[in-house]
């Protein structure tokens, strides 16, 4: 079986279970979608959406947020990882936004990345959900799955390599489906710990059935 044909039996399957999929992130507007997204960086999706709801209740926007200080926002995140940091970020980010884009979140990568807190991953994220644009942010959970279905190539040791491999790989109409397929097969199947094969439906696609190891490379990234 060649890479390509492994590559659209693993979307058919995915498009065929779960057609209509996003984000597990709760958020009202795209300035919370970013928000939760910064947040959620080395921290569980459930534990952000255990903080946002009264954080987005005293800060529903970017400009109410850029008139607050970081040890204001620490009291309604102290429980996600580095919430001093993510503190200052979110201040950062909601100051700037207001300042040089009006307060609307930019829809640009390079205006994104410019944004406190936002590295190339987060940017991805909010190009694929909030802006509808054909984009692969490669998490932990999508580098790792990618390496072990054999979607990237042992050469791809960072996160912007396995993007660019899934990019030419996966057809655009499929790009942004895709991560959030990739990313919740790793979270809940094809874990770091152990890769769930006897409850994987799609392991006779996987070269690693069986023998997965957990792939070499900083995954890590904002």
């Amino acid at each position: 079986m060649t890479k390509k044909e492994r590559v659209d039996l693993i979307l058919q399957h995915f498009s065929a279970q779960q057609p209509e999929i996003t984000t597990e992130l709760e958020f009202g507007t795209v300035f919370q979608l970013l928000c939760a997204v910064v947040l959620s960086a080395q921290c569980t999706d459930r534990r952000v959406n255990m903080v946002t709801p009264s954080l987005f209740s005293r800060y529903p926007s970017a400009e109410r947020m850029a008139e607050a200080e970081p040890e204001d926002i620490y009291e309604y995140i102290s429980s996600v990882s580095y919430p001093n940091a993510k503190a200052q970020h979110l201040v950062g980010l909601a100051r700037k936004i207001v300042a040089d884009y009006g307060g609307e979140v930019p829809k640009d990568m390079d205006s994104l990345t410019s944004l406190p807190g936002v590295g190339r991953k987060t940017a991805n994220v909010m190009l694929a959900v909030a802006f509808d644009k054909a984009a692969m942010p490669v998490d932990t959970h999508v580098f790792r799955v990618s390496h072990r279905l054999g979607l990237a190539t042992g050469t791809a040791d960072t996160p912007e390599k396995v993007e660019r491999q899934l990019t030419r790989l996966i057809p655009a109409s499929y790009l942004s489906r895709a991560h959030h397929w990739l990313l919740l097969h790793g979270r809940y199947v094809c874990t770091s710990r152990r890769a769930h094969c006897e409850r994987c439906e799609i392991a006779s696609l996987c070269p690693s059935a069986g023998k997965a190891d957990k792939p070499k490379g900083n995954s890590r990234r904002k």
